[in-house]
């Protein structure tokens, strides 16, 4: 019997929350095909379940994938397309870590026919749950909301400059939501971060991936917005086991809680 390629936990408010990339399961003999670095699963959403779990008091559903972008990213178009032209970035399945050190042993890299495999198999099942979840929420409230759950070490050279801000909002550049949200939540997050001394951009290095350029239709009444987090700020980032930090991660939560309240609280004009 096939694993199942996600974990569902549904809510009965407007709210979806999808998350990705924090699967670590590898499908079979992809473990043997690896190098010894892209064994330890770096480049995952870790912990984020649980550092998002306060979300289920707010009505939220959570969709999280339990496989590995090592197997297929769920952030990137069906058909491998670059969601940044002319910018380092990882693809549909993957064949460097984030910092270009190769994934696979020499001549393991997957072909084109093993691609075609891994997507219908792993990446159109996420796609499909969340769709529905969408749907859902759009006919018992006539709207959806759609929060996508990223996070990612906090200085990763090959990707960008520097140290990237600890909250990093993405809205498509201002299309995957309504103007009045994307302010609003905005707005709850600047002042959130100042109390707390932590930083925070709007459509910096990572404005959303596929799943907030796709889903997000305000036109459509779906709205959708991706969170990408700085992992120092809740875990230690740097080396396995990777360790979901509490002391850290209770003050990154007073500053999502009433980001994602604020979000769940909105409502479109009458």
């Amino acid at each position: 019997m096939m694993e199942p390629m996600f974990d569902l936990i549904r809510g009965d408010g407007p709210l979806v929350i999808s998350m990705p990339h924090c699967g670590t399961a590898l499908s079979p003999g992809l473990a043997e095909r690896l190098t010894p670095e892209a064994l330890t699963l770096r480049d995952t959403d870790w912990h984020i379940p649980q550092l998002y779990a306060f979300a289920e008091r707010l009505g939220a559903t959570r969709l999280s994938a339990r496989f590995s972008r090592c197997v297929v990213d769920l952030n990137r178009p069906p058909d491998g397309a670059s969601l940044y032209p002319g910018q380092a970035t990882t693809g549909l399945c993957p064949d460097t870590l984030f910092d270009g050190q190769p994934l696979y042993k020499d001549g393991q890299a997957p072909d084109a026919a093993e691609i075609a495999e891994r997507v219908a198999r792993y990446w159109r099942p996420y796609h499909d749950a969340l769709a529905a979840e969408l749907a859902q929420a759009k006919a018992r409230h006539g709207f959806a909301l759609l929060y996508d759950a990223h996070s990612i070490r906090s200085r990763v050279p090959r990707l960008f400059d520097g140290r990237l801000p600890d909250l990093n909002l993405g809205t498509a550049r201002g299309t995957s939501a309504a103007p009045d949200l994307i302010a609003a939540v905005v707005a709850t997050m600047e002042r959130a971060t100042a109390a707390e001394g932590l930083t925070c951009v709007a459509d910096g290095r990572f404005v959303g991936g596929h799943i907030t350029r796709f889903y997000g239709r305000p036109a459509d009444d779906v709205h959708a917005l991706q969170m990408e987090l700085a992992q120092d700020q809740y875990m230690d980032e740097d080396a396995p086991p990777f360790a979901y930090r509490p002391d850290r991660a209770e003050r990154l939560q007073r500053v999502l809680r009433p980001l994602l309240e604020t979000l769940a609280g909105w409502r479109p004009d009458a």
